[in-house]
């Protein structure tokens, strides 16, 4: 066991608790700021208000903005947790020539920067499909998101397959359980856990995705990332941005949460 002098558990502390510092006071400036009665954003605050919480909870660009990001993280997310659970199980239970390339074109669009998938989606669907006649407007938005999302759930299944051994699968099957009623009672809850975890995962990743919606958002539509970076021009409203965001902030809080019990519960099991 690697044991540490005094010195080096003094400076791990330290460096420890500055990466904290640099993470959270800026994280505490929004919020004070989001209670400022000043027009523009700025510290110290001149005043506590709600005024700013007023304008931004009946904002309609705020409410468009905040349900558009919910509809595409939800859509993302379920196309997800289809195509990363069943190709987790393809790679996991089968073995076929190309495997290897299928699994790293899989998790290829996690690794590339998101201005390169955006400008390559976008080219996609404005330069190649609709001089077709092929229009993806808003779906375009959610195709563009499913394709990193599905890493996400990809990654946590495979993982917990990886793990599971199929002797209680095949004690089902040959007590009479079919197909469909083996994978309800045996298999899902084995790697429900890492189902939920990649979900929740997914979710958090879209909801809060700005480059790739930037070339793929149809005109007139912004998701609450777009919102909150157009309305950082305007100074007068950027109250109201700090309003916002500390929303996200304590919602955030909702699927870290639980993706951490959910994984926790995976390992456990």
């Amino acid at each position: 066991m690697l044991r540490l002098g005094r010195g080096s558990k003094i400076a791990l502390a330290v460096i420890a608790a500055l990466i904290i510092l640099c993470t959270y006071v800026p994280l505490l400036v929004i919020i004070l700021n989001s209670f400022n009665s000043g027009r523009v954003a700025g510290w110290p605050i001149p005043g506590f208000s709600l005024v700013w919480w007023e304008k931004a909870l009946t904002n309609p660009a705020v409410h468009a903005a905040v349900l558009n990001s919910l509809i595409v993280a939800a859509a993302a997310t379920a196309i997800a947790l289809l195509l990363g659970t069943l190709s987790a199980f393809a790679l996991q239970r089968f073995r076929f020539f190309g495997r290897e390339v299928v699994n790293l074109l899989i998790i290829l669009p996690i690794t590339l920067p998101g201005i390169v998938t955006g400008v390559a989606l976008s080219n996609t669907f404005y330069g190649v499909l609709d001089p077709m006649g092929i229009k993806v407007g808003y779906a375009g938005m959610i195709i563009a998101h499913a394709t990193f999302c599905v890493v996400m759930v990809f990654n946590n299944v495979i993982a917990r397959l990886r793990r599971m051994h199929p002797n209680l699968e095949e004690a089902s099957m040959d007590l009479g359980a079919g197909i469909g009623q083996t994978f309800r009672l045996v298999t899902f809850p084995q790697f429900r856990s890492a189902f939920i975890a990649g979900g929740l995962l997914a979710f958090a990743l879209s909801f809060d995705e700005v480059v790739v919606t930037i070339f793929t958002a149809p005109p007139g539509v912004e998701t609450l990332p777009l919102w909150i970076m157009n309305q950082m021009a305007r100074p007068n409203e950027a109250n109201q941005v700090n309003v916002v965001a500390t929303i996200i902030i304590l919602l955030s809080l909702i699927p870290v949460y639980f993706s951490q019990k959910a994984s926790a519960a995976a390992d456990a099991t």
